[in-house]
């Protein structure tokens, strides 16, 4: 008997998917793990010229019990060396009761809009209930995810941009005001924009922190989604000892997120994480408490979030037809 396998590009992805679909998905991906429908171990990361791969798995049942492997090269200069996109590579979905493979699908649109579910998911539980204001470091392709996810569950009034590339800055202000519908201004500083926002994201390459006590007022929100290996940090750890800390995943954060480096400077321990997502969500924790803490979510991206946006894909592709089936394994 011959398997077939259903492969999703980027394109069919796409035409699937919508944002709300991705807050669903991320948020059962939290809850499952909770209910102990879902698992996942610590990713795999391999080194390469310029850049990195990482791989990442997870289990989760729901109706149908689905694994997912993501195998991603990151590679920050691939713009302006190649014209590639930084993010490339594929996702892995398979049968968990049988092992067969199901689906291969492209991994840019899922990473990019399931990382930014995730911020929208711990804002909707950690922002404060007036926030109206939203500062984005680092205008690339996950900045402007990022923004757009934000707004659909955050009624934002004004946003400030900034990148260590001005002409960019300039330019992403510009076309997000006329996608979003509000204005969005370019800093020539971080802090110019952080320090007045309700709502911070970090979306950078960075591997060296910037963000500190200084840029952040009391009772805002840092989503901080850039550091997703151990060579790179954006939040400084004296300001990670300052805020309240949810990380997405523990031991992850732990090992490669802005957690890691303020670990290393003696900044905070293990213990003083306040929660992670999955506590907040299924309400184990409770969320937001003062209007004047500073809430750091320390989002390293988990296989989790993979698995739950490629099932839901993978079964609306097989609802509609979308995709090219092959037969993977014939001789």
């Amino acid at each position: 008997m011959i398997s077939s396998v259903l492969l999703l590009t980027r394109k069919d992805v796409v035409s699937l998917m919508r944002p709300a679909d991705y807050l669903s998905a991320v948020e059962a991906a939290f809850r499952a793990d909770k209910e102990g429908r879902a698992a996942s171990p610590m990713p795999m990361h391999i080194d390469g010229e310029g850049g990195a791969f990482h791989a990442k798995g997870a289990a989760f049942t729901d109706e149908r019990a689905y694994v997912a492997l993501k195998f991603n090269g990151n590679f920050p200069q691939n713009m302006t060396r190649f014209g590639l996109p930084t993010i490339q590579g594929a996702i892995f979905l398979c049968d968990a009761g049988n092992g067969s493979l199901l689906a291969i699908l492209d991994s840019i649109e899922v990473t990019l809009m399931r990382t930014a579910a995730a911020s929208a998911l711990a804002a909707k539980h950690l922002a404060r209930d007036n926030a109206r204001i939203l500062s984005i470091c680092g205008c690339g392709d996950q900045g402007r995810v990022q923004a757009a996810a934000l707004a659909d569950v955050i009624s934002f009034e004004k946003a400030f941009v900034w990148d260590i590339d001005a002409d960019k800055a300039a330019v992403f202000a510009r076309a997000m005001e006329k996608t979003l519908g509000f204005e969005f201004q370019p800093v020539e500083r971080c802090r110019d924009g952080a320090f007045a926002a309700d709502v911070i994201v970090t979306s950078t390459t960075a591997a060296k922190s910037f963000l500190t006590p200084a840029d952040v007022a009391p009772g805002a929100f840092v989503a901080a989604v850039g550091a997703d290996s151990p060579a790179k940090n954006e939040i400084a750890p004296t300001l990670m000892a300052a805020g309240k800390i949810v990380v997405d995943v523990l031991g992850q954060c732990a090992d490669m997120g802005d957690l890691r480096a303020a670990i290393a400077a003696d900044a905070v321990a293990l213990d003083d994480v306040y929660a992670d997502l999955g506590e907040i969500v299924t309400g184990q924790k409770p969320g937001r408490q003062s209007d004047r803490d500073i809430i750091i979510f320390d989002s390293t991206g988990t296989a989790l979030q993979d698995v739950t946006s490629a099932a839901l894909a993978y079964e609306r592709a097989i609802d509609v037809g979308a995709g090219q089936m092959i037969a993977l394994g014939s001789l």
